[in-house]
């Protein structure tokens, strides 16, 4: 458990006691942090539910055709694993560069936020630690969906259809962030849809459309429950809600406001959808996980009190340290995370 809380402590740090450094060694830092994330993500050893699925789906992939490969979904996750037995590694080649990706994504979004020490250590808890060492496939899908929303907030429209879809080839459920590329456009809107539709299709064709009626039966009509599936959506429906309570004192320009309120609105929908289908929405609802990112670490940005700004860095600061502790406490399936083991002392 202790090192799960190393890795919370290093942005707390950042936050409660700013690193002083010069513009030009920022970079070198980041990356540093950034690595170290990485680095534990893809040397974990028996860690996450699905880690004997993972080796399972290695195995699989071994005895495959390049051109087997990349006809099967998700080929991208499918392609890393391929790429390592070929070159002699095991899954840890493979952990290893899906870490690089999501921690990459983190590491672009949280710098792209005015607190980013704060940003980063609020995608700790759950986005780094939950989903980066137990959901690999989707985390990689979402650190390619990271960096789209970062070009979404610049008005890079087609970039973040890339971004995406890239995405979309790790897990194919990072499609359904496409149509938000048209939704979030302040500037050529009939454009914009165009666009965002046209990617749609695309990515719902390729990958997608073959396997609607496996993905409808697996998910909604098997009626699976994803365990604390109610808890995790409500968690995004907090910043959705301080959202639309504060967002005009949040400083943002017009394609970020555009882009957070249609996501919040995501959000708080997800509630009701969480009942009908408790997996599905659990898992399209990791897609919106930067919302609480992205608003936690601009609430300090409400105050002009320096005094109240930090109040508020504090409570958040405990807020996502007792998520981190219930959770490690109390989460059905935490035991698959502890104890956290690293590779090169856990393996025989």
């Amino acid at each position: 458990m202790l090192p799960y809380w190393i890795l919370f402590l290093i942005p707390a740090m950042g936050v409660l006691a700013p690193y002083r450094l010069t513009p030009a060694s920022r970079p070198v830092m980041w990356w540093l942090v950034g690595s170290l994330f990485a680095l534990a993500i893809g040397l974990r050893f028996e860690v996450g539910g699905d880690w004997g699925a993972y080796l399972a789906h290695l195995d699989r992939t071994s005895a495959m055709t390049l051109l087997e490969v990349l006809m099967r979904e998700d080929p991208g996750y499918y392609l890393l694993n391929w790429l390592a037995v070929k070159l002699g590694g095991n899954i840890h080649w493979v952990n290893l560069a899906c870490g690089a990706i999501v921690m990459t994504g983190v590491v672009a979004f949280a710098r792209h936020q005015p607190l980013p020490w704060l940003a980063l250590m609020v995608a700790v808890p759950y986005l780094i630690i939950v989903v980066a060492m137990g959901y690999t496939r989707q985390a990689a899908a979402l650190g390619f969906v990271l960096l789209g929303l970062v070009a979404l907030s610049d008005g890079r429209i087609r970039l973040f259809v890339v971004w995406v879809l890239i995405g979309a080839a790790f897990h194919r459920s990072a499609v359904l962030m496409l149509p938000v590329a048209g939704l979030a456009a302040s500037q050529s809107r009939l454009n914009s849809l165009v666009w965002a539709a046209a990617a749609t299709l695309i990515g719902g064709y390729l990958f997608l459309f073959e396997s609607a009626d496996e993905l409808w039966t697996n998910y909604v009509v098997a009626d699976y429950q994803s365990e604390g599936g109610l808890i995790r959506v409500l968690m995004n429906a907090v910043p959705a809600a301080l959202f639309f309570a504060l967002q005009r004192y949040l400083r943002l320009n017009e394609e970020e406001r555009r882009l957070w309120w249609w996501l919040s609105v995501l959000a708080l929908a997800c509630i009701p959808l969480v009942v009908m289908s408790s997996t599905a929405t659990d898992r399209v609802a990791l897609y919106l996980i930067p919302l609480q990112i992205f608003v936690f670490s601009r609430l300090p940005l409400i105050c002009q009190d320096s005094r109240w700004s930090t109040l508020i860095v504090i409570s958040v600061v405990i807020y996502y340290a007792a998520v981190m502790n219930v959770w490690l406490f109390f989460a059905h399936h935490a035991q698959a995370w502890l104890p956290y083991q690293i590779a090169w002392f856990s393996m025989h």
